[in-house]
């Protein structure tokens, strides 16, 4: 039985093959923990999604950019009001930037409120001579390697829940409450990102944004009272790899009667989960959330058309995002192929670029890390197969951190090999910092200009 051929009800993904999945020891505890998350109220809602639809529609037509980021793995322990907040403010410096350098409307996705699970290479690894688990996230197991840690827990579901919760409604308070106003667009360069080359760019953008908004109060428009002036939309996603969790949070809309995973306003699909077969694939082909997919080199032109009409049989605009990751080596040969199918298949799609999972690394000191100019190179080489294919590069789908970590080398810092071990605080994957971040916003946009 095939994924495109099974008739989907929330459950029907059990009847398919299933990769990544954890092993729990104990089928009646995960089956009660399920019960109780599917009796907890939605965290997003219906509509929610559907704006958030409407918006990647404009994407895919090149009237706006989706700017999706955050970190490659959230835990238990990084979910407070400081943690998030430096996270939205440097979504939000980025997304100013971006605005303002290639006048374009931003849609802002965090990968917040949910991004607790991760794929790995391996199911297991070998620790001081002894072999466990390996770490998939705080939604799974624990970090410290010991083996009574790294077994499956699914208590760790209903944790993952209420602390994407409480992220949530903090990503409500700040961005609803007043703390994305941009009269207070000063107020997000952070003293250590204000320091930075970029940072002093930013100052300068956020002056030019001041003598703006003055303007507009001398003329008599009292901007105080425009939300446009002082909110922001700012939508969740993460990878729906989980999928005993997905669909315990998957309600059905009283209005439409269509069915919204509502443990996030978007969700995507990794390269070790997209099997045509699936039950990942299938999974998400029945929810009307927008959907993600990663593209990795690869994939080949027929199996992404099968993709699409699998994803998104009815061809909606903004169903589908398209998250190309291909290194910085590979993209310019590999990517325009698969643009020219889609393009000239008719496919409505969203192209994103995520510049990071193919170009990871593992430095002389032994730390996994990324090169500043190889996440930017993927991005020039993004665009170049854009060109070339005459489509539309709609966003960049980042690994990054609001805090001032060392994890990535190079940038305007110049961070080197012996710098990493200062602040390396990844649970898995190493992030951009905020001014790598910053820096390459600045790019994007001269990028998006021209």
């Amino acid at each position: 039985m095939s994924a495109a051929t099974t008739r989907w009800t929330p459950s029907s993904w059990h009847d398919l093959p299933a990769q990544q999945l954890p092993e729990y020891p104990d089928a009646d505890q995960l089956k009660q923990v399920l019960e109780r998350i599917a009796a907890q109220p939605p965290l997003v809602f219906a509509g929610e999604a559907r704006d958030l639809t409407e918006q990647l529609a404009r994407v895919s037509r090149g009237e706006a950019f989706l700017l999706q980021g955050g970190d490659c793995a959230e835990t238990f322990d990084a979910a407070g009001a400081d943690i998030t907040r430096d996270k939205l403010k440097v979504i939000l410096q980025m997304a100013i930037v971006l605005t303002y350098g290639a006048q374009m409307p931003i849609v802002k996705v965090g990968r917040i409120a949910g991004q607790m699970a991760k794929p790995r290479s391996s199911p297991t690894e070998v620790v001081d001579g002894v072999e466990m688990p390996s770490y998939k996230g705080d939604a799974v197991n624990g970090l410290a390697p010991i083996l009574e840690n790294r077994i499956p827990d699914p208590t760790r579901l209903e944790r993952m829940y209420h602390h994407s919760a409480s992220t949530l409604n903090l990503v409500r308070a700040f961005t609803q409450g007043g703390f994305a106003d941009l009269q207070r667009v000063h107020a997000w360069n952070q003293e250590f990102v204000a320091g930075s080359p970029q940072g002093q760019r930013y100052e300068q953008v956020a002056q030019e944004i001041d003598r703006a908004l003055n303007f507009m109060r001398a003329i008599g428009l009292d901007i105080d009272r425009q939300p446009t002036f002082n909110t922001v939309d700012v939508f969740t996603s993460h990878e729906a790899l989980l999928l005993d969790y997905e669909e315990a949070m998957t309600r059905q809309d009283s209005l439409t009667g269509d069915w919204y995973d509502c443990s996030a306003h978007m969700l995507w699909i990794g390269e070790r989960t997209r099997q045509l077969d699936g039950a990942h694939m299938h999974f998400l082909s029945g929810v009307h959330n927008p959907i993600g997919c990663k593209v990795g080199p690869t994939m080949t032109p027929d199996e992404l058309l099968e993709v699409c009409d699998l994803l998104n049989p009815d061809n909606v605009p903004g169903r589908l995002t398209l998250i190309s990751r291909m290194g910085v080596d590979a993209i310019e040969e590999v990517l325009p192929p698969l643009l020219t199918a889609t393009r000239e298949g008719g496919r409505n799609v969203v192209w994103v670029c995520d510049p990071c999972h193919g170009n990871t690394i593992t430095s002389e000191s032994g730390y996994k890390t990324r090169r500043f100019d190889d996440v930017l190179g993927e991005i020039r080489g993004f665009f170049a197969a854009h060109t070339t294919a005459g489509t539309v590069p709609g966003g960049v789908h980042m690994e990054l951190t609001g805090e001032d970590v060392t994890e990535c080398l190079g940038g305007d810092q110049n961070i080197a090999d012996l710098d990493l071990a200062q602040r390396y605080e990844t649970a898995c994957d190493p992030r951009l910092n905020n001014a790598q971040s910053l820096e390459l916003a600045f790019q994007v946009a001269e990028m998006l200009r021209s």
